[in-house]
């Protein structure tokens, strides 16, 4: 009906209430996405916290290595095609059902190749430790079932991310509660690792669910092998650059397990799940942001790039008031939280908090990477940093223990994000771009107009 109503307006005040419409739903999708990690950011950091407190720092930090651990193959397994699955539903949504099906079945494929090489690494790395082989093998076993994410494509494409909100948020509560009974009954570890993997197996089949009551028509997807081309060819960056990724953004705990054991993963572990729960933030509003910079790039180039050059302002401007709130108050946030037994996380957390800032830009540069079609330089950039990080913890754990790996990741962040684009001619435009954002006078004077 207001389709209808909206024929017989003026051109020009048609598109304007268009407009208006389109920024309304992504205001609506935000606020959505940002209920869903606020209730994450306060059950999940309480329950969270409470967890840490109740096993202690070394078995916490068994748990946290085998998490990290995992993560590592995440990139196999989801195969680099959240933002190209995503693009291509907005771009051609006549081809959603093959899109989908295609997809579905290289997730599934990807999972499973992913269980596999973790697996065989877990075999390598801790060969006499048992508990740790079994918990690795358990949790990335659910790597086959986030094919699954596939819907949640769907709904990023469509800017309706609350019905997945209202799904997902309604598990981790009951599995909120289910952890703090475990806690009152002095669980084991095992039955926390047990409950990570029933939470994960709920919230796969919640996924189908609500695709299916909103309408979804799972038997009409396709699968076709000249799809599954395509997507693999625009994804297969992304896939190793996601390898990248997890090994700078993980590589760090899995170090300190091998070299310094695992309670120095758990001070380390505790410092780091309080920096990185502001990661919400970008992934929320980048999620809800990128159709409409896809509909920019396809109006103008100038609305295109400023509509970028908004996007690393708020990125910098939020990422810097947080760091330096985090460095003032890290010792009695953490002290507060998880208790003396973690007071050296407290170190950690101070300088750790600043890899956030290139984290920000990192999560909103990614999307220009994609829509330009330059997906291979997100893989040269984040393998540098990779590379950096790796290198630098070898150099620093054993001198500077847990500090040394967390200098390591804000100095392989801030070059893996930021720096390497200076490397190739094509992003030099990004590095500028980025550079200008951390003038803050500029964009507090822009936000006054």
């Amino acid at each position: 009906m207001i389709e209808r109503l909206l024929r017989f307006l003026p051109v020009k005040l048609r598109r304007n209430l268009e407009q208006r419409r389109g920024l309304t739903n992504i205001l609506n999708n935000i606020t959505w996405l940002f209920f869903d990690k606020f209730i994450r950011l306060g059950v999940g950091l309480l329950v969270g916290v409470w967890v840490a407190r109740y096993l202690g720092p070394e078995q916490f930090g068994l748990m946290s290595y085998a998490l990290a651990f995992v993560a590592l193959f995440t990139a196999v397994a989801n195969l680099g095609l959240n933002g190209i699955v995503v693009r291509d539903l907005v771009q051609d949504p006549t081809n959603a059902d093959t899109t989908m099906g295609t997809s579905f079945v290289l997730s599934v494929l990807g999972g499973f190749s992913a269980f596999c090489l973790s697996l065989l690494a877990i075999s390598y790395a801790r060969p006499d430790d048992e508990l740790a082989k079994f918990i690795v093998v358990l949790l990335s076993l659910l790597m086959v079932f986030k094919a699954t994410d596939v819907v949640r494509y769907w709904f990023e494409s469509q800017v309706q991310s609350k019905y997945v909100v209202w799904m997902e948020n309604g598990i981790f509560l009951v599995f909120a509660a289910i952890k703090i009974v475990l806690i009152v009954a002095e669980s084991p570890l095992l039955a926390f690792i047990w409950a990570l993997f029933a939470e994960g197996l709920l919230v796969a089949t919640g996924l189908m669910i609500v695709y299916a009551l909103q309408g979804g028509e799972i038997r009409a997807w396709r699968a076709r092998i000249s799809r599954a081309k395509n997507l693999i060819k625009d994804s297969w960056p992304l896939i190793l650059s996601g390898l990248a990724i997890m090994i700078y953004m993980r590589i760090d705990q899995i170090m300190l397990g091998q070299m310094l054991g695992d309670e120095s993963v758990g001070i380390y572990s505790a410092a780091v799940k309080i920096s990185e729960v502001w990661y919400f933030i970008p992934m929320t509003i980048v999620a809800s942001v990128f159709p409409s910079i896809i509909e920019a790039k396809k109006q103008n180039e100038t609305l295109y790039y400023d509509r970028l050059q908004k996007l690393y302002d708020i990125m910098v401007l939020v990422a810097l008031v947080l760091a330096i709130l985090i460095t003032f108050l890290s010792d009695w946030v953490v002290t507060l939280l998880f208790g003396k037994a973690y007071l050296e996380a407290g170190t950690v957390l101070s300088i750790h908090i600043w890899a956030g800032i290139f984290v920000f830009l990192g999560v909103a540069s990614e999307k220009w990477f994609l829509i330009e079609g330059l997906q291979r330089f997100t893989f040269y950039r984040t393998l540098f940093g990779s590379v950096v990080n790796v290198g630098l913890n070898m150099l620093m754990i054993p001198k500077s223990g847990v500090t040394g790996a967390a200098y390591a990741t804000v100095i392989s962040y801030a070059i893996a994000a930021m720096f390497s684009d200076l490397l190739q001619k094509e992003t030099r435009p990004m590095f500028r771009m980025k550079l200008r954002a951390f003038n803050i006078l500029r964009i507090l004077i822009a936000m006054r107009r």
